[in-house]
């Protein structure tokens, strides 16, 4: 055995890692914690976690009630899921984004009366999920097994047809099926639900194991996905040692192989797969040492030669930081060429200084952006690659809704671009959650949290507003739940109008009429607040059924009226201000928020034709209080009775 070549797409694929990942995170949260099923088919792995205190069940009805559980990535049925949601106090749903797409099409093709034909082996967890999905689904492990149902039942192919395959499958077997149903079919729908991953990890897989002497796979005996590139391997190659770990390596079959292939399924983890790697190399090492061959070191013309490598756009390049500046971070490539990324690229989103985001010394990947072959300068880019890394990402959440977070790095008229792990996410202004005369510029450098609605080849569309509005709609039934008459909240003016002004009070719109926004006039409410103003506010009515709530924002201690009766009573004479003008007299406020009538018998002591003649607007006089009606909170004035007394026009004859 002289080399080993790793295949770059081995061990983890995106699903299992974001499994693993948040099973990591449930177990740090403390507490009981259950996995319904082994989390992945690996028994390294189910051991490490067995260790961190997660319990397997098989069935909701083994957790107990109360408990954290993990649904893994090959997902449950709908029936599964409902009575785990009953039973545990926090359900973490770890099913892989693609096994979440065939859920929804199974789902649709059942709501559309179609007959759902599922491609795989039915007694793996994810086809028994899928089945879980829909109505009487039919499984077939591959196209013989579909042949021979076709013989028996030839009426099957003038039904509606929908066909979906485990997204382990091979390639060859879904092509073979796909086949067969067309032939068969008149009305068929087919959905290529193999995952991107697995079809690239198989294509690496017979690549490798015909270019080479000998293949090791790793991967757990009973995953779907290890077996299936197992197979394909041992198709292309005569000899290929199916392992679990590094401990069932067999080095002395490997003696006589002069290159050595070796892939990974996705439930291996990356520890393993260097375990077993290592392990080969390090029997590289100790043949070569027991032959008595030097360790092989490059030449100086090799060194010479390499260090004026060509370098193009597109390149990916490993590299040692050497120097920052306060613009750029130069990067030793080992060549000809001095390599440097702008300091923008660590710091612009995240807001924080260079110095904590990078050092020097440090090893770094970029791809090449632009080669200046006069300066011997390449200006490198590490936000493009890791944009590449976190491509499937980007497409996994558009497939299952999933909430991304980013920063707004530019503003146009049509709405703004969000930067999410390194992608532009383009967010139209009608998503972007501003009133429309609003300016996009307002939301520049904000983090957002957004879904991905649309991918068109590499343009990505997206909507911070669909995050909004079901944020929203879960406060609002929150809201509902706990909602009674007179409870306060700190709520937000969103809006205002003639007769009242409308509250946010949490993911839902209460009003505020006007009567009710202040003890003292107001004639509008504009004048008091404004949009966007916290308002301290209470409950005064609800209707859950209308959706409509009613409320308050006068201090029932700041009442005027109360204030009122215990300052005068009748009698007693009171400096009022006259704030408005009728035909049968004239209303004057005594305190702010109460107000009297003066009749116009009362205002003069003679007789007048309007109180005009005599009183104006604003005009502040004194008043005898002659009466209070403390039901109707009404209040008599008069100017008159303050006056001399003398023979009045409105008094009777003699």
């Amino acid at each position: 055995m002289k080399e080993v070549i790793l295949a770059e797409s081995a061990g983890f694929c995106f699903g299992v890692k974001r499994s693993v990942e948040l099973a990591e995170q449930m177990l740090d949260g403390g507490g009981a914690c259950y996995s319904l099923g082994e989390l992945i088919h690996n028994d390294d792995v189910v051991r490490h976690f067995r260790e961190r205190g997660l319990h397997v069940v098989e069935t909701p009805e083994e957790v107990p009630i109360g408990a954290k559980a993990i649904i893994r990535a090959h997902g449950v049925s709908m029936d599964v899921e409902a009575r785990l949601r009953a039973r545990t106090g926090q359900v973490v749903d770890s099913t892989c984004p693609m096994v979440l797409r065939i859920h929804k099409l199974v789902r649709e093709a059942s709501a559309e009366h179609r007959k759902v034909v599922v491609i795989g082996t039915a007694s793996h967890p994810e086809v028994v999920a899928i089945c879980g999905c829909c109505e009487n689904p039919l499984v077939f492990e591959d196209a013989q097994a579909l042949d021979a149902y076709l013989e028996k039942h030839p009426e099957f192919g003038e039904n509606p047809v929908t066909m979906v395959i485990q997204t382990t499958q091979t390639r060859e077997n879904f092509e073979q099926c796909e086949k067969k149903l067309k032939k068969e079919c008149t009305n068929l729908k087919i959905f290529d639900t193999i995952c991107e991953a697995t079809s690239t990890r198989q294509s690496e897989a017979i690549k490798l194991a015909s270019e080479c002497d000998a293949m090791v796979v790793v991967g757990g005996k009973h995953s779907a996905n290890s077996v299936h590139l197992s197979d394909l391997c041992k198709a292309h190659c005569g000899q290929v040692q199916f392992i679990e770990n590094a401990g069932e390596l067999d080095l002395d079959a490997l003696r006589d192989a002069e290159k050595v292939g070796m892939t990974a399924g996705a439930s291996a983890p990356s520890w393993i797969i260097k375990e077993v790697k290592q392990t080969m190399t390090d029997e590289i090492k100790n043949e070569e040492t027991t032959a008595g061959i030097a360790p092989t070191e490059k030449s100086f013309e090799e060194l010479l030669e390499e260090s004026f490598k060509s370098i193009y756009n597109g390149d990916k390049v490993t590299g040692e930081v050497v120097a920052i500046t306060p613009t750029e971070v130069n990067v030793d490539l080992g060549m000809k060429y001095s390599g440097f990324i702008p300091t923008t690229e660590f710091t612009e989103e995240t807001g924080a200084k260079i110095e904590d985001c990078i050092k020097v010394g440090d090893q770094i990947e970029a791809v090449v952006v632009r080669v200046n072959d006069v300066e011997g300068t390449v200006q490198l880019s590490k936000k493009r690659l890791d944009a590449a890394k976190t491509w499937e990402l980007i497409v996994a959440a558009a497939e299952s809704g999933e909430i991304m977070e980013g920063v707004v790095t530019e503003d146009n008229k049509g709405g703004v671009v969000v930067s999410v792990k390194g992608n532009r996410v383009f967010v139209p202004a009608s998503q972007t959650g501003l009133p429309r005369e609003a300016e996009m510029s307002s939301m520049l450098k904000e983090h957002v949290r957004l879904k991905i609605t649309e991918i068109k080849g590499r343009r990505v569309v997206g909507s911070i507003r669909a995050v909004q509005r079901e944020e929203r709609r879960i406060a609002a039934e929150k809201v509902w739940s706990e909602i009674e008459v007179g409870k306060h909240y700190n709520g937000v003016v969103k809006s205002i109008a003639s007769y009242g002004v409308f509250v946010d009070i949490g993911g839902i719109d209460g009003m505020v009429h006007v009567s009710e926004l202040s003890w003292g006039r107001v004639r509008n409410p504009a004048d008091i607040v404004s949009v966007g103003q916290e308002m301290d506010v209470y409950v005064i009515s609800f209707d859950q059924e209308a959706r409509k709530i009613s409320l308050g924002h006068k201090d029932p201690n700041g009442n005027p009226w109360t204030k009122f009766l215990e300052t005068y009573q009748v009698g007693d004479v009171a400096k009022v201000k006259i704030v408005k003008l009728m035909d049968f007299g004239a209303f004057a406020e005594v305190l702010p928020g109460v107000d009297g009538l003066i009749h116009i018998s009362q205002i003069a002591d003679r007789r007048i034709d309007k109180p005009g003649d005599v009183l104006t607007v604003g005009e502040e006089v004194e008043a005898k209080i002659t009466a209070i009606d403390e039901e109707k909170q009404k209040i008599s004035l008069s100017i008159r009775a303050l006056l001399e007394p003398q023979r009045d026009e409105y008094d009777d004859e003699d």
